[in-house]
């Protein structure tokens, strides 16, 4: 959610620049394209729901993650309300999308997310640290469990409580069954170490057909370097972890710089980060990465990359990435939402595979997050992809 409560201000399509913080040296032309990574997608079409739609007792919006369900065929979306309007929960759908784009989305049911003991989780506002932020859900592809990964919550005050990140699964009532234990990095605390407020684990997804679970941290954390700026980007850690939670590797993504400068009379500073992440079935490596970024007076980006951990640096036991001499991952472009046609580019956070395409394609589902904000909207936009050797994602 992070481009939330922050009024929508027009697009502007300004030019690609992608850095790394000015302390960090990698490999010259680290960024360039390489015969290994480089899918290219098309715009296929879009859907848009009604706004706060009234579901089953239930408010739609806030949809921050969705996956595609292979033992219903249908979809489940996260909302991202930390149970101010109802208890925080996820819905399913049935869509229909094709190459022709989204057709229809009916949703079809909705659970509340629940505590080990059966409750439902509180809103922040109740004070007893329990409170969560839901922000990403996948299918578990043996199980078709639910697993979904939480903010938690670094307090603005000492005297409120410091709630960890956390990924969690859940069966398909939304009943606990447990959860995934995070590297020790990815702690939220009260100093100055850790994972920022609202830029934390907020992407996960499952590789290597379900034996790894990758994780990435929305923005750098603390004692990795400062947020991007218009000069520079940042370095954010993404995470490979076995289903026990054993960290099999931990490596450096290269978030964009900020793309525009900020509208000077604005109270809310610009927001950037990766909301979601997607691995490549048939390449255990390779991910497509989301970054979302908003800027008072220009709105928002949405950009897609193709990235991978071949060749990166582990990162895993380095305390600090600022001044660290390391080689981060390698990322191209796969799509700037300015650039496809689409009337208007929304806070876009979750994305997931869809149905393959004649021709070699694959469908790739994304959602917006409306933030329950009357000028912003739960839309669905639909891709087709195809990786560069010619072979579609599976």
């Amino acid at each position: 959610m992070k481009a939330s409560l922050i009024p929508r201000a027009c697009a502007a399509a300004l030019a690609l620049a992608t850095t790394m913080a000015p302390a960090v040296a990698a490999r010259s032309d680290d960024a360039a394209v390489r015969s290994d990574i480089g899918a290219q997608a098309r715009l296929l079409g879009d859907k848009t729901v009604p706004h706060k739609l009234p579901f089953a007792g239930t408010t739609v919006g806030g949809l921050s993650g969705i996956d595609r369900d292979p033992c219903t065929g249908e979809y489940v979306m996260i909302s991202d309300d930390r149970s101010v309007l109802q208890p925080a929960r996820f819905y399913t759908a049935r869509i229909d999308v094709d190459g022709a784009g989204v057709h229809s989305v009916d949703f079809t049911g909705t659970h509340p997310l629940l505590q080990p003991d059966g409750s439902v989780h509180p809103p922040a506002s109740a004070g007893d640290g329990k409170a969560v932020d839901p922000e990403e859900v996948r299918v578990d592809p043996l199980t078709c469990r639910y697993w979904w990964a939480q903010e938690g919550d670094r307090p603005r005050s000492s005297s409120d409580p410091v709630i960890q990140a956390s990924i969690r699964f859940a069966d398909r009532t939304g009943a606990y069954r447990g959860r995934l234990p995070l590297p020790p990095n990815y702690e939220v605390g009260t100093g100055d170490r850790g994972m920022r407020r609202n830029k934390a684990v907020e992407a996960i997804t499952f590789g290597a057909g379900s034996s790894v679970l990758t994780s990435a941290v929305e923005g750098p954390l603390l004692q990795d370097g400062p947020e991007p700026t218009t000069e520079n980007g940042a370095l954010v850690r993404v995470t490979r972890q076995n289903r026990e939670g054993g960290v099999l590797g931990q490596f450096a993504y290269p978030l964009d710089k900020i793309f525009a400068e900020s509208d000077p009379s604005s109270p809310w500073p610009p927001d950037t980060g990766v909301p979601s992440i997607l691995a490549f079935p048939e390449d255990p490596h390779r991910y497509l990465v989301l970054e979302r970024s908003w800027v008072a007076g220009s709105g928002y980006k949405i950009r897609i990359y193709d990235a991978t951990t071949r060749g990166a640096t582990a990162v895993q036991n380095m305390d600090s990435l600022a001044g660290s001499r390391i080689v981060p991952m390698r990322k191209t472009l796969v799509a700037d939402f300015d650039d496809l046609g689409l009337s208007m580019v929304d806070n876009t956070e979750g994305m997931t595979w869809g149905p393959p395409l004649p021709g070699g394609e694959r469908t790739l589902l994304l959602v917006s997050d409306d933030n329950f904000a009357e000028d912003e909207v739960t839309r669905f936009v639909a891709l087709g992809i195809r990786t560069d050797n010619g072979k579609p994602a599976r």
